[in-house]
């Protein structure tokens, strides 16, 4: 797809159960892209936001460890969860920045060092930078279908922690790719909102009024789906939804799709190569052609 299309892929915790469909869908149109994916041998949980609040260092050396398997596959990262892809971009940017030798002390216990040679990227910004390219590859453009797109948190925010890439409160990364594969983009007021998924246990309560709103915001716009780049923000939308709908009394419900499965669509790939049957909100609505 580009001049480099070969990634050490981290897939995280999420891809290897829960939403699994996300690691089918991208594993099927990785090669019709020209993208080659070398799964990490040995990757372990980055430990998303939450544990490095319990044990910074901690998770500093196992997302230092995570970056050093990848120097050895001489290839940069490639993630699809947005959480890793922050949890694993603040983890180099603090090596770089003055913590690499004290980490590498750990490390080195495992006859390990990180180097600071590989750089980690998100499939959305992938697609983004390589947009020309997705585009030609399109053989069923989406015309058909009405999308609304979710960026989720941890795709922009922190904007100065994940480098700056793109305006936070103005961001075009996901739309270019979207209207590259001819779907009709919805108005969605709720495109930058927080789903919550973070806080789904302490603050149950308010985020299941959270999560409600994004689909009621979804439906009222006459969307046949939402989509996000997210699988954490997919999960909390999809898994959820009939449970947060119904303790907010709201009878709307819309189907949460992943990007590579929205991607696969327009590169004539089927609903079952995709991993659709493990959605669990019903997709009927997301018909192509």
């Amino acid at each position: 797809m580009s001049a480099q299309n070969e990634f050490a892929f981290f897939p995280g915790c999420v891809l290897s159960q829960a939403a699994k469909e996300s690691k089918i869908s991208l594993e099927a149109i990785a090669p019709i892209l020209g993208i080659k994916l070398h799964e990490i041998k040995g990757w372990s949980c980055c430990g998303a936001t939450q544990a490095q609040d319990v044990d910074p260092i901690a998770t500093l050396v196992a997302n230092a460890r995570n970056l050093a398997l990848a120097e050895g596959m001489n290839m940069p990262v490639l993630t699809t969860c947005s959480t890793c892809f922050l949890t694993l971009t603040r983890a180099k940017t603090a090596l770089d920045r003055g913590q690499k030798d004290r980490i590498n002390t750990f490390l080195a216990k495992g006859n390990m060092q990180y180097q600071g040679t590989t750089e980690v990227t998100s499939l959305l910004w992938v697609l983004y930078q390589n947009v020309e390219t997705l585009r030609a590859k399109v053989v069923k453009p989406l015309s058909n279908l009405k999308v609304a797109l979710f960026y989720g948190c941890h795709s922009l925010r922190p904007e100065k922690a994940i480098g700056n890439r793109e305006s936070s409160v103005n961001p075009k990364s996901f739309e270019t790719v979207v209207e590259a594969l001819g779907a009709k983009i919805v108005p969605f007021e709720k495109r930058l909102d927080c789903c919550g998924f973070h806080a789904s246990y302490p603050a149950v309560k308010s985020v299941q009024k959270m999560s409600s709103q994004i689909v009621n915001n979804a439906d009222e716009n006459d969307a046949d789906c939402i989509v996000t780049p997210c699988p954490l923000c997919q999960m909390q939308l999809d898994i959820y939804q009939e449970r947060y709908q119904d303790a907010q009394n709201s009878g709307a419900r819309v189907p949460i799709i992943h990007l590579s499965q929205l991607v696969g669509l327009a590169l004539g790939l089927s609903k079952e190569q995709l991993g659709f049957e493990h959605n669990i909100v019903n997709t009927n609505s997301v018909k192509v052609g």
